[in-house]
């Protein structure tokens, strides 16, 4: 049985950044994915400025802006009563961009393969368990392999936290569904934002042709926020269109012995502010740094206390702006009614904006 030094279950953004800082420090890195990449995902598409320092120290910022993107420069509130209120985004050459995940993960978990990780895809994890040497067993269908530490990745509905007891009860109350779709004329540089009877929609231009449509609602308004995109954007019926679920669920500890949780398997954000992607490429380069320190033979605990410092300090001082987001979406009625208030909502929305999409 093939021995790595990290294991790291799911090739998503972060997945792909841990693996990339590993095998770039010298660590035999194996990522198993059960997808073949690349494959599209359910997101709003969005890169925070916040992004770009850690994927300029993944050497890929620059193939990321050489690649068919959109550009940024407004978020539109739209109201149910059609009222529209407009923050503008920074301008700058490290602003905020869409790219479609297909691309942008692709990227990630190829450069993660050039600098020296063994990647294993279309590979499911079906067990997991500690060996005598306290080293992990990790089986794949008709497979097995063991690593000293493993690193769950893979997303909101984790495998490696439900094998382990670990997986939260989920909550959903909300569904999400996305689809893109030819880009309207005249839709401009800017993220839509619109809340309707049945919850909201995102839109934003990912290329010059093709526009990200997010729908989100709850299980017995999701048709009809469907049929309302199918009527809005000309839509036909047989549309196919991506869903996830849980749209958010309590977090996971991101440190155990040997384990440990990065991106959405360690905590699940309101999809509302377009955060995610941050977070998965920075906890993956945190995990990243503190792997590389255990598995050199420094102490471990003060590698996994300062991991989880840092790791909850990426979240303050912004996970209340995701639960007002979270409240305005279970409620949008009471948004649309703040939006009406311009005065009032203007000024707010603003600041919100400024502060998700500032640089870290």
């Amino acid at each position: 049985m093939e021995t790595f030094d990290v294991a790291i279950v799911g090739g998503g953004p972060a997945g792909s950044t841990c693996a990339a800082f590993c095998a770039a420090a010298g660590l035999r890195t194996l990522v198993l994915e059960r997808e073949k990449f690349p494959r599209e995902k359910v997101c709003g598409d969005c890169i925070n400025p916040a992004c770009w320092p850690v994927l300029e120290r993944l050497e890929l910022a620059e193939q990321i802006r050489n690649r068919p993107h959109g550009v940024l420069d407004a978020v539109e509130f739209i109201a149910m009563g059609g009222q529209k209120l407009r923050a503008d985004l920074p301008r700058r050459d490290n602003g905020m961009i869409s790219v479609k995940r297909s691309l942008f993960d692709h990227l990630l978990l190829e450069r993660a393969r050039t600098v020296g990780a063994e990647i294993r895809e279309e590979a499911t994890v079906i067990a997991l368990d500690r060996t005598a040497a306290k080293n992990w067993k990790i089986d794949i269908v008709r497979e097995a392999f063991a690593a000293r530490i493993i690193v769950g990745a893979d997303g909101r509905n984790s495998t490696v936290a439900r094998l382990r007891n670990l997986l939260p009860r989920p909550e959903r109350e909300r569904v999400a569904l996305q689809a893109h779709i030819p880009l309207p004329r005249d839709f401009g540089d800017r993220i839509v934002l619109q809340f309707l009877p049945e919850g909201y929609s995102g839109q934003a231009p990912v290329n010059d042709s093709e526009l990200n449509l997010c729908l989100v609602g709850t299980p017995p308004t999701i048709s009809s926020l469907r049929n309302w995109a199918e009527r809005e954007f000309k839509l036909a019926a047989e549309q196919a269109w991506r869903t996830i679920t849980p749209l958010t669920r309590a977090p996971v500890p991101a440190a155990h012995e040997n384990l440990f949780f990065i991106g959405d398997a360690a905590r699940v954000v309101e999809p509302f502010t377009g955060e995610g992607i941050y977070y998965a490429l920075r906890s993956g380069e945190l995990a990243a740094n503190a792997i590389v320190r255990i598995i050199r033979g420094e102490d471990r605990r003060p590698a996994i206390r300062e991991f989880t410092h840092a790791h909850r300090a990426m979240y303050r001082g912004r996970l209340w702006i995701n639960q007002i987001a979270r409240a305005a979406v279970l409620s949008p009625r009471f948004a649309s009614q703040l939006l009406r208030v311009r005065p009032f909502s203007a000024p707010i929305l603003g600041s919100l904006t400024k502060k998700i999409t500032k640089p870290v």
